[in-house]
């Protein structure tokens, strides 16, 4: 049985993630920029929560840790790499590691770019990814830390995953996002009708997250830079696939 997934705004315009698993009762969180939302949440679905995933050391994404830790007793996970950067953990982790959650194993990938030391957590039988800040809902985040060679890197790791993939990123940039997108390739017709979905979801204030990775494949132009249509745009043909990304980036930074 899959797990089950509850979305939760923070903030002004960040996303934090419930993870449930039914027949255990095991309950874990992505990120936490605000304990009070997600004690809101799991108090109102009568859930306990186990566990507490940490995906990179923003404020945005860990202010809430150390009183949702107090309040729960739940474990912290976060990427050893970056442990000088967060709360205390209980469970440090590197690429390639495991962690159960009820019955499902997710698997931890290094997505450093945004900051060094990112990471996603992957979680196949569910088909979910917690991206936070690396891969967004038709963007990236910004290269603060790493490199576009180290970006496009982790990128291409996470345009790899399986299509039907749910992407769980941190944050409600959508709607810009598609904005630039259509900068560069305004009579993309799956892009069209993303701007068209995306804009009543959002007068519906509807959260425009989690998005499917087949929809960011044939959308968003940060995993499109290998294609020459996205070259052409940029108005490098033959420039390789780090280095087209590495002007999408530039391109969006200047928005």
């Amino acid at each position: 049985m899959p797990l089950e997934l509850v979305t939760i705004p923070c903030l002004k315009d960040n996303y934090a993630f419930l993870i449930h698993d039914a027949a255990s009762g095991a309950t874990a969180v992505i990120d936490v920029p605000d304990h009070a939302p997600i004690l809101t949440a799991l108090q109102g679905r009568g859930w306990r929560l186990t566990d507490i995933l940490i995906t990179h050391h923003h404020d945005d994404h860990i202010a809430g840790v150390p009183a949702l830790r107090d309040a729960t007793g739940a474990k912290v996970w976060g990427a050893r790499a970056d442990a000088h950067r967060l709360p205390p953990l209980d469970h440090a982790l590197s690429e390639g590691d495991r962690i159960t959650i009820g019955s499902e194993t997710g698997h931890v990938l290094d997505v450093s770019g945004h900051t060094m030391g990112h990471i996603a957590f992957h979680f196949p039988e569910s088909a979910l990814v917690f991206t936070a800040d690396s891969l967004m809902a038709a963007g990236c985040g910004r290269l603060f830390e790493g490199t576009p060679e180290t970006m496009w890197e982790s990128l291409s790791k996470l345009a790899a995953l399986p299509p039907e993939t749910r992407v769980c990123s941190g944050h409600e940039y959508t709607t810009s996002n598609i904005r630039f997108a259509l900068s560069l390739e305004p009579d993309n017709p799956a892009l069209i009708s993303r701007a068209s979905k995306v804009a009543m979801a959002r007068e519906d204030v509807r959260p425009t997250v989690p998005s499917s990775l087949s929809e960011e494949l044939a959308t968003n132009p940060f995993l499109r830079a290998a294609l020459p249509e996205l070259k052409a745009a940029v108005g490098l043909p033959d420039a390789t696939d780090a280095e087209a990304f590495a002007e999408i980036r530039k391109r969006k930074d200047r928005f």
